[in-house]
């Protein structure tokens, strides 16, 4: 137990406390996750989407104010904001102990997914709500060489974020190794490997391993499996976007553990 301690990060946040976007503020609202301090909608904005944002504020009693639009961009800059943004508590990451403890007494199988070193901020939002959206028990990060969880990744993850538990970990490889001693099966993803994701029988603990974008799998990850397993290609594309990949084999494993 103390060596597992030993890679849980102190959970405190550095993360930006804006989340941007119609979607990220409106579930960020709905779920109330995160306490909303303020609204702010950019002055003259008159749409649909922003009165439900003021609706939404005003039955909880959430102060909004109107910014000029080069305010928002100065405050959220390279990030299409819409407009419309929520001031909220700072995000923190989860502990990775009440994460795994929770994926093993769910009642069912455990699934966490985990990112080995996913550098772009997009396809980190993108699979934090992919892996919100089929039900995993918690996103796995490391500390370095790892997009951040930023306004732009929150944008991405469309609010998905107030839905599923993030950890963050010094190092993968060992975390792995603590993970296959709990009882889970590290399943890795690669292009090249034989092991067909519909052949694999999922109806057990898993952490699944996302490889980077360019790199696939590190060393230390690879080496921690139990198993690789690819996506077959019916097509001319040989390969897919991480966090379509991740879709693609996430749903296989919910078809077959509810069929």
């Amino acid at each position: 137990m103390n060596s597992r301690k030993s890679e849980i990060r102190n959970p405190k946040s550095e993360i930006p406390t804006l989340i941007p976007g119609f979607h990220g503020v409106r579930e960020t609202l709905v779920q109330g996750g995160n306490a909303v301090r303020e609204i702010w909608i950019s002055s003259g904005k008159r749409s649909g989407r922003a009165d439900e944002i003021l609706r939404m504020a005003k039955e909880r009693h959430i102060p909004v104010s109107f910014k000029e639009p080069a305010e928002l961009s100065r405050r959220l800059p390279g990030v299409v904001h819409q407009g419309i943004v929520a001031v909220v508590e700072a995000f923190t990451h989860a502990n990775l102990d009440r994460i795994t403890e929770g994926a093993l007494q769910s009642g069912g199988y455990g699934l966490l997914l985990v990112a080995d070193h996913i550098t772009d901020q997009g396809n980190l939002g993108a699979i934090i709500r992919t892996a919100a959206f089929f039900g995993t028990h918690g996103v796995i990060i490391p500390e370095d060489r790892s997009a951040r969880v930023d306004s732009a990744m929150l944008k991405r993850s469309a609010g998905a974020y107030a839905h599923i538990r993030v950890a963050k970990v010094v190092n993968i490889g060992r975390t792995l190794d603590l993970l296959a001693k709990q009882g889970f099966w590290i399943i890795g993803t690669s292009g090249e490997a034989s092991t067909s994701i519909y052949r694999f029988d999922w109806r057990r603990h898993v952490a699944l391993v996302l490889g980077n974008e360019q790199k696939g799998l590190s060393r230390p990850a690879r080496k921690s499996c139990h198993e690789i397993v690819s996506i077959p290609s019916h097509g001319a594309i040989e390969s897919l976007n991480v966090s379509v990949a991740a879709g693609a084999v996430l749903s296989e494993i919910i078809r077959q553990r509810t069929s």
